[in-house]
C-alpha cells in the first residue's frame, strides 16, 4: 500500500489557519491587515479565504461575515446549549444586555501609550497584543488600537473610536434575541481571542440609530 500525501484531513470543518482567518474576516479586517496581523503573506490570506468559501459552500467574503460557524472544540458550543446547562434559563424578550464591559479608543502610538496610562494614570494594563492594548477601568476594560501612519485609526469595527461593548451571558441567544427586534449585525458572533486559561472572547457588531458600531461580547470558559 502506498504511504498518503499531504497533510491529514482536519477533524473541524476548518483548520485552525481557516478559522482564524475566517474570524478576522467576520471582525472587518481587510486581506492587509489580516496579513499584518497574523504575520502571513497577503496570499496566504486570500488562500485561506477561498479554501473556507469552497468547504462552506458561500460565494464571497459578505457571506462570510454573516456565516454563523462555531469551532468544534470552542466552549461556546456547550455554553450555547441550554440542554447541557443546569439550571441555564432561555433568552427570552426579557434580554437586558449586561455592564458595559469594554470602551475602545484609538491611539498613535501603542507602546507609548501603553506607558503613559499604566505609569501615569495608574491602571491596571491587563495584557497587549500586536498593536492592541487593554486596561483595566474598575472592571470596564480600557481597549487601545493603533492609528495609521497618517492619524487615522487602522479601519476594523473595533478600532473605531467610542465603541461600546455590552457584555451578555450567552452571545449567540443575545443576538437572535435583538434581531428579533429589527437589530442589523453586521456579521455572525466570532472568536477574538483565546486566554492562556482556555478561556475565549466573543464578540459581534451591529450599527446604532446613527450608524456608529455597537458590541455583545461574552466570555466563556473551558
Amino acid at each position: 500500500m502506498g504511504s498518503q500525501r499531504g497533510r491529514p484531513r482536519h477533524a473541524d470543518l476548518l483548520t485552525p489557519a481557516e478559522w482564524r482567518t475566517v474570524n478576522a474576516v467576520r471582525h472587518s479586517m481587510s486581506t492587509r491587515q489580516i496579513a499584518s496581523r497574523r504575520g502571513i503573506s497577503p496570499d496566504a490570506v486570500k488562500f485561506h479565504v477561498a479554501n473556507a468559501l469552497a468547504k462552506l459552500g458561500l460565494n464571497s467574503r459578505a457571506d462570510l461575515r454573516r456565516w454563523a460557524g462555531i469551532p468544534a472544540n470552542s466552549s461556546l458550543r456547550t455554553a450555547s446549549d441550554p440542554t447541557r446547562q443546569k439550571g441555564s434559563a432561555p433568552v427570552s424578550s426579557e434580554l437586558r444586555l449586561g455592564p458595559i464591559g469594554q470602551i475602545a479608543r484609538p491611539v498613535s502610538d501603542v507602546a507609548r501609550a501603553v506607558g503613559w496610562y499604566r505609569d501615569t494614570l495608574g491602571l491596571t494594563h491587563l495584557y497587549t497584543s500586536g498593536d492592541l492594548a487593554f486596561f483595566d477601568c474598575g472592571g470596564v476594560r480600557l481597549f487601545l488600537s493603533a492609528e495609521d501612519g497618517e492619524g487615522r485609526t487602522v479601519k476594523t469595527v473595533a478600532a473605531e473610536p467610542s465603541v461600546l461593548y455590552f457584555r451578555v451571558p450567552d452571545i449567540q441567544a443575545a443576538c437572535t434575541e435583538l434581531a428579533s427586534r429589527g437589530v442589523e449585525f453586521r456579521g455572525a458572533p466570532h472568536l477574538i481571542h483565546k486566554h492562556g486559561d482556555g478561556v475565549e472572547e466573543w464578540m459581534a457588531f451591529f450599527d446604532g440609530l446613527d450608524g456608529h458600531p455597537l458590541a455583545l461580547m461574552s466570555q466563556v470558559g473551558p
